[in-house]
């Protein structure tokens, strides 16, 4: 197993949601923590917090959107932390819509903050972790990577590029000493996007605990897990691969499934809720 004591950790989406329980699980680790996010509030009531508990967290405001300012963001985290050995790509955005609705804009935005942002980031940061032959790279991606979730198809097609992407980099990455894990996570209760909509999660569909999704970051890196689904609990992990693979002969009878299990309907409520309007943030499902 890995220590991950005393290693820089570059988070991404670290001003609220899930990312603010990654960053507390890293904090637990005695890690050095890089963490940006768009909110300069957010990230001070995080540090706040964080050096409280003797941990050293480096705040950096920044909209990894923008893709051509990522250079600059690591130049300032190398002059200031120094090498960064394990990047969490963990900044999201989820906008609901039937998908003739979207603007250009729109998908831009959540391809941008989803996908091609872990993956210059990524493309920036590894060839000093392959000089070193060490670091590790993991990547958020969501359930809506293995199947595609209705009136959210940017976001999912976004997670569906970083899961692969993921395993064909992983593959590249074999003979190295630098490793790529992906974190499936289902709905988490009480945080992220899920719970600005205020609509809950379907009952049979199973709902994590954001501290179940840092748990499993921590130990990815540690284990070297290619893969992680989090869901409720063991059995419904289970059961959830094991659907995932049934899908892949029967991909009809998924359908029906998600129609059954009512996320079909969840999301034309988030595509219609007057509580929830899209914008521009980091956080996650």
């Amino acid at each position: 197993m890995t220590s991950i004591a005393g290693k820089t950790v570059l988070l991404t989406g670290a001003s609220r949601g899930i990312g603010v329980f990654i960053a507390r699980a890293l904090a637990k680790e005695q890690t050095t923590i890089i963490g940006v996010g768009r909110s300069p509030q957010q990230l001070e009531n995080l540090t706040t917090e964080l050096k409280a508990l003797g941990c050293n967290f480096i705040p950096f405001t920044c909209d990894i959107s923008n893709l051509s300012e990522l250079p600059n963001l690591l130049n300032k985290i190398n002059q200031t932390v120094g090498e960064v050995n394990i990047l969490i790509n963990n900044a999201g955005i989820e906008i609901y819509r039937s998908f003739p609705d979207y603007s250009l804009a729109e998908m831009q935005s959540v391809i941008s903050t989803n996908l091609l942002a872990a993956m210059e980031l990524s493309r920036l940061l590894l060839p000093k972790m392959l000089a070193q032959n060490s670091g590790h790279i993991v990547n958020i991606a969501s359930l809506a990577a293995k199947k595609g979730h209705p009136y959210d198809s940017i976001y999912s097609a976004s997670k569906a590029g970083l899961l692969m992407w993921s395993d064909a980099v992983r593959q590249e990455l074999a003979d190295t000493g630098v490793q790529i894990s992906t974190i499936c996570p289902g709905y988490i209760a009480d945080q992220g996007m899920l719970a600005d909509t205020g609509i809950p999660a379907p009952s049979l569909s199973g709902t994590s605990q954001p501290e179940a999704v840092a748990k499993a970051v921590i130990q990815s890196i540690k284990k070297n897990q290619a893969e992680v689904i989090v869901n409720k609990d063991f059995i419904t992990v289970f059961v959830t691969k094991l659907l995932f693979a049934i899908w892949q002969f029967f991909p009809k009878f998924g359908d029906a499934i998600y129609r059954f299990i009512g996320v079909i309907e969840l999301n034309k409520k988030r595509r219609e809720t007057k509580n929830y309007s899209p914008k521009i943030n980091l956080l996650h499902k």
